[in-house]
């Protein structure tokens, strides 16, 4: 079973329950044995690791943290994600998502960061898409990367 780790120290009240994070973390992962912890975060912490670790300026939705398992060592550890509640929820309002759907596109696509998937390149960012997309689904979310209806 996955051990899942979660601090919340945004201070925004409409961050989902720790419930709803790890079912998140679990549909990716399925059965499989791993740890990971989600931190939580203000912009200003997510802009100090955005600079430090990517050397990006400004706040990002979400930052993944692969364990590096060193040679001959066995641990189910994956990593940390770290999520910016301010960038999740403002993006959700900018691009017409539900917020739940946004956090739980997030959360799907750091663990799967965190699995060794990437869309630096077009085909790895196609099997990305198509893993995030199927996920969702499975878990009642429509497909992130379409445009959202606001009506006819």
């Amino acid at each position: 079973m996955s051990d899942i780790v979660i601090q919340n120290v945004s201070g925004s009240p409409r961050v989902p329950e720790d419930a709803q994070l790890r079912r998140w973390v679990h549909a990716v992962l399925g059965r499989q044995d791993a740890e990971v912890s989600i931190r939580v975060v203000d912009t200003e912490e997510s802009a100090a690791l955005n600079a430090h670790y990517r050397r990006a300026q400004g706040a990002t939705n979400v930052l993944s943290f692969p364990f590096e398992v060193p040679d001959g060592v066995a641990t189910p550890l994956l990593g940390d994600l770290v999520v910016c509640a301010p960038v999740v929820e403002r993006e959700a309002l900018e691009q017409g998502k539900g917020l739940e759907a946004h956090w739980a596109h997030m959360v799907v696509h750091g663990v799967l960061h965190l699995l060794g998937f990437d869309h630096l390149e077009e085909d790895a960012a196609i099997r990305m898409e198509a893993k995030e997309i199927a996920i969702l689904e499975s878990l009642g979310f429509s497909n992130p990367y379409e445009e959202p209806c606001h009506g006819e």
